[in-house]
C-alpha cells in the first residue's frame, strides 16, 4: 500500500475556488483504480493551506492516476491556485489498525 501526501498553499483569495474544484472531481479520484480514499485536510490556524491524504493498493496505481485525463484536468487547475510550491510524497504503508 501507497500512503501519497500532498501538502498544498494556496492563494487566500483562490481558498473556496479549491473547495469547488474538489467537490467536482473527489468521487471521481476516489473511485480510481486501486484508490483505497483521498481526504482531504485544512490547517485550522491557516485555512489556505490544505492537503490531501490518499491511500493506494499499488505505486503502479497511483502511478496510472498520476498519468490519467482526470489527473491532468485536475492538476493544472489546482496548480493555478496556488501561492507557492506544493509538497508530495509517497510512503509505503508499514503498519495499520
Amino acid at each position: 500500500m501507497i500512503l501519497r501526501t500532498v501538502q498544498m498553499h494556496f492563494r487566500p483569495d483562490a481558498v473556496s475556488e479549491f473547495l469547488q474544484l474538489f467537490e467536482i472531481h473527489r468521487e471521481a479520484i476516489a473511485g480510481q483504480p486501486g484508490c483505497q480514499w483521498v481526504h482531504l485536510i485544512q490547517s485550522p490556524e491557516h485555512p489556505e493551506r490544505m492537503g490531501t491524504v490518499s491511500l493506494w493498493e499499488t505505486q503502479n496505481d497511483l502511478d496510472a492516476y498520476r498519468t490519467s485525463e482526470l489527473f491532468g484536468a485536475v492538476w493544472p487547475a489546482t496548480k493555478a491556485l496556488f501561492a507557492s510550491r506544493p509538497h508530495a510524497e509517497s510512503h509505503r504503508l508499514l503498519w495499520r489498525s
